[in-house]
């Protein structure tokens, strides 16, 4: 009888204890973006933000071509950091300090690198959480989306001690003066009309809520697909047997973009994103549910040196089921620490970029 000599090299992916502080990973799989890309980006989430939309309007304004959307992008990037860092990832639990250095285009290569910057084992000694310095870089070498990440990771042998616990300091926010803009990029003459509202950076108000009115529910099918486009191979969104709550959840980053998208009505002049400052995956989404966004403004900035473009800090709050009738409803402090509504989903602080009158 035939012996099978059959062997297993499907890699094992890293658990907690394979992390350790200064370690660099150069991920594998470079992602060449297409304009294909983007309509099925638009497809599954509805996304209508112009300068991802139109090529006279980029043009217009300075750029090559109409951009990659910002969380297209981000996502493509972060996919590329999965089988490194998060494919036995219990969790997504966070992001800080992303900052959108350079517009992508079609036909642009992203490759991906990162370097853990933290670690802390779980009072259980089953898991712990791992902090990533990533960098996503174009063909040229050059640096567009810069972010750090932590994310819950399963032990595999629970006998092995902990590390020494380090959790890196993070800024709570991207100063105005650290946000990119190209020098060539010019928002003057912006016509509003081609967005549909003439609201700008100087009719926003810090304190001012938005409730968007529109929801919009996950299919299944929907966010499987979405997570096939951005390459992100974590198990948990694809294999129910591998999620901690018996069936798939859906990726975190794909909520950001159906709840960005869903901001549109009522923030049509935010054009890109420059800056994410923090956020958290507050509850787990899973197909069949239904989301709806709010938005608060946080902070609004001028930009050194430019008059023609504004900043708006936002909080965007991603909610399941129905909306909140008030945005303190999201969450509250108890004994000192921040519990959060069970429906919300997502509370992400993040900035973009305005015409200014």
């Amino acid at each position: 009888m035939h012996k099978s000599n059959a062997t297993n090299k499907s890699p094992r992916g890293n658990f907690f204890e394979d992390f350790k502080i200064g370690q660099v990973f150069q991920h594998a799989t470079p992602r060449t973006v297409s304009d294909g890309d983007s309509a099925l980006y638009i497809a599954l989430t509805g996304a209508r933000q112009v300068l991802h939309s139109a090529q006279p309007v980029a043009h217009a304004m300075g750029y090559q071509n109409r951009t990659i959307d910002d969380l297209l992008a981000f996502h493509i990037a972060l996919g590329k950091t999965v089988p490194d860092i998060s494919i036995n990832a219990i969790a997504n639990l966070g992001y800080a300090q992303v900052q959108f250095v350079r517009p992508i285009y079609a036909g642009d290569t992203i490759s991906a690198k990162s370097t853990v910057v933290g670690l802390k084992q779980n009072s259980d000694g089953k898991s712990g959480i791992v902090y990533v310095q990533c960098e996503a870089l174009n063909q040229d070498h050059q640096v567009v989306i810069s972010w750090i990440r932590w994310v819950m990771v399963r032990k595999s042998n629970l006998d092995t001690p902990a590390p020494e616990t380090v959790i890196p300091e993070l800024s709570k926010v991207v100063d105005a003066k650290h946000l990119n803009i190209p020098s060539n990029i010019e928002y003057d003459g912006f016509d509003t009309s081609i967005t549909g509202s003439s609201f700008v950076w100087d009719d926003y108000e810090i304190g001012e809520v938005i409730n968007h009115p529109s929801g919009m529910t996950v299919d299944e099918s929907d966010h499987t697909l979405a997570t096939k486009l951005y390459q992100n191979p974590a198990r948990l969104h694809f294999d129910a047997s591998k999620s901690t709550y018996g069936k798939r959840l859906v990726f975190g980053g794909h909520v950001m973009s159906v709840c960005r998208a869903l901001s549109y009505e009522g923030l049509e002049n935010a054009l890109s994103i420059a800056a994410i400052n923090g956020g958290a995956h507050c509850n787990p989404t899973f197909g069949g549910d239904t989301l709806y966004a709010h938005s608060e403004v946080l902070d609004r900035w001028e930009i050194p040196g430019r008059t023609d473009v504004g900043a708006l800090r936002l909080r965007l709050i991603g909610v399941k089921e129905k909306p909140l009738r008030f945005l303190s409803d999201a969450a509250s402090t108890i004994n000192g620490k921040q519990s959060y509504n069970p429906n919300v989903v997502l509370d992400l602080d993040y900035t973009v970029l305005m015409p200014r009158r």
